[in-house]
């Protein structure tokens, strides 16, 4: 036997069609891959319990609803009374799916429009219940018509912010097309509610003598936000985002390379950057600064990966 042979070598267990990066992101994702999804954070959780609330009331109420409702036409009686129980259920109800669409963009950059939206149908329910378990008279128009008012203006207020919030939701979206086409709907919507609302707010001073062009130009503006309502999720889902966006330097803070956080487990165990919770914390900081959603991130990242890999092979 030969003491020069050279003795066994070590299998090489770098793969040598991908990248230099591909290495250290293979190895974080294999040593996060197995690690425990970290506890939500204490928002996370108050959002999630606002929303199940919200559902649980909006079918309670509901719920009350169909039940006065069979109580009703079994009876065959429908006085005041049911008539004030129905109408305080269909508020209620009313109220919970406002308060859903305007909580679904509470942890998005755009978390202020959902603020002013949830307050709007707050201000909705009081007068509601202040004008449904108010004895009805007439007393020449005095507060309960200027009520009926107020009822008619924070209501289109509160409707439009959740239509709006529902749109919201693709602010984070790059792509050229669908932030146009979210920009020209919020505009549509908003132009919609400041007509409804002058009418009411101006004693139907305006439109004025000039209604008929006046609701012309309504009914444009609100075929545009019908229109843009009903394309703009469809263009959402046909066009994907860029994974350009998602690139080495807007991962990390400080503009250092992923990579080198992202660095191969040695001997004493996976880096810093297996760690579930500093993971969780790179992924909410980089939602934050780009608008983008976790599962549009998670998607572009997977996206840009084999992009990478696949011009390695080449």
């Amino acid at each position: 036997m030969n003491p020069n042979a050279p003795g066994p070598q070590e299998p090489n267990t770098a793969p040598t069609d991908a990248p230099g990066a591909a290495p250290a992101a293979e190895s974080a994702v294999g040593a996060s891959a197995g690690a425990p999804t970290p506890a939500p954070s204490a928002a996370a959780r108050a959002l999630r319990g606002y929303r199940r609330t919200a559902i649980v009331v909006l079918v309670a109420s509901l719920s009350i609803t169909a039940v006065v409702g069979i109580v009703t036409l079994l009876s065959g009686e429908f006085g005041e009374v049911q008539g004030r129980v129905l109408g305080t259920t269909l508020l209620i109800a009313g109220a919970s799916i406002l308060a859903l669409c305007h909580l679904s963009v509470v942890a998005r950059p755009v978390r202020a429009v959902g603020f002013v939206g949830l307050a709007a149908s707050a201000v909705v329910l009081v007068i509601g219940l202040v004008l449904i378990w108010t004895p009805w008279y007439d007393n020449g128009g005095g507060w309960p018509a200027d009520l009926w008012r107020w009822f008619g203006i924070t209501s289109i207020i509160a409707v439009s912010l959740a239509h709006a919030n529902l749109l919201l939701q693709l602010s984070g979206r790059r792509r050229r097309a669908v932030r146009i086409a979210l920009a020209v709907t919020l505009a549509a919507i908003a132009i919609v509610a400041v007509m409804l609302v002058l009418p009411l707010l101006t004693d139907w001073e305006v439109p004025g003598d000039d209604g008929e062009t006046y609701w012309r130009w309504f009914g444009v503006v609100a075929i545009v936000d019908a229109l843009g309502t009903i394309v703009l999720p469809v263009v959402a889902v046909l066009v994907r985002e860029h994974p350009a966006h998602v690139t080495a330097t807007d991962a990390t803070p400080d503009g250092a390379p992923a990579a080198a956080e992202a660095a191969p487990a040695g001997e004493s165990g996976p880096t810093q950057a297996s760690d579930p919770d500093a993971l969780e914390r790179r992924i909410a900081d980089l939602a934050e600064r780009t608008g983008l959603d976790r599962a549009a991130l998670l998607e572009a990242a997977l996206d840009a990966f084999e992009h990478g890999r696949g011009a390695g092979r080449g």
